[in-house]
């Protein structure tokens, strides 16, 4: 268990933060403090990593930028995968760029994102955090618990949200595997490239079928992360304007 130490005193440093965000806005929020506290902390959260998501837009707009000439390579050493490695590799260093740039900014983003998830999934350390309630639903109670109108509400209005959010998230993916030429085109582009292409659009429908089996507070907290990424893709990942050359 004690590899598991820091996780466990992560997450109930973040508890402690969000039951003193509850307490603060009890005045404000009455019964519904501790939902609008998840939402503030979620927020508060990604705002910390916003540089880590700023780092890993960089790295996908310069392999966007690379990716004709990534085809052009593919195609050139279809039959010669040692020369067609070495030819990346120098093209992205040329470039001053990396394959994957994108990669690790994510992987770092992690860790976040799993103390959040654990902490209002089970309430670790925190058990009064699921003993809120919106709009009279407790923020422990998971659909499997009984479907009453307030349940049926609330977890319909939050599941609707996420399903748009899922699709809209999912042509956002299609488009920027097509950019960085991740989605598969041609034979050249590998065989793993087809079933790459059928389910990148299908990863961000995964809130949705999570959000059927965990408690109120983890849906709440997956709408916010999920509509804070939305927006995140609206400002940073938007088309830029093509550059054209004076002479």
């Amino acid at each position: 268990m004690l590899a598991f130490a820091p996780l466990h005193a992560a997450v109930s440093a973040a508890g402690s933060v969000v039951t003193w965000l509850a307490d603060t806005l009890t005045p404000l929020s009455g019964g519904a403090a501790t939902a609008a506290a998840i939402v503030l902390f979620t927020i508060g959260v990604r705002l910390l990593i916003s540089p880590l998501t700023l780092a890993q837009v960089r790295g996908e707009r310069r392999r966007a930028a690379l990716a004709p000439q990534v085809r052009d390579l593919q195609r050139r050493h279809a039959d010669d995968p040692a020369t067609l490695q070495r030819e990346l590799f120098a093209l992205y260093r040329q470039a001053g760029a990396s394959p994957v740039a994108g990669c690790l900014p994510a992987l770092l983003q992690a860790p976040f994102f799993l103390v959040m998830y654990r902490l209002f999934a089970t309430g670790d350390g925190h058990p009064g955090l699921l003993a809120g309630r919106l709009a009279g639903v407790p923020l422990g109670w998971h659909l499997g618990d009984g479907l009453t109108g307030p349940v049926l509400a609330v977890f319909g209005v939050l599941l609707a949200a996420l399903l748009a959010l899922a699709w809209y998230s999912s042509l956002r993916a299609r488009r920027a595997a097509r950019a960085t030429g991740t989605l598969a085109g041609t034979p050249t582009e590998g065989p793993g490239a087809a079933t790459l292409g059928w389910l990148v659009p299908l990863l961000p429908f995964t809130t949705v079928l999570v959000a059927l089996v965990v408690p109120l507070a983890a849906v709440i907290y997956l709408v916010t992360t999920t509509a804070w990424t939305a927006l995140e893709q609206v400002a940073l990942r938007r088309p830029q304007p093509a550059r054209i050359d004076e002479r």
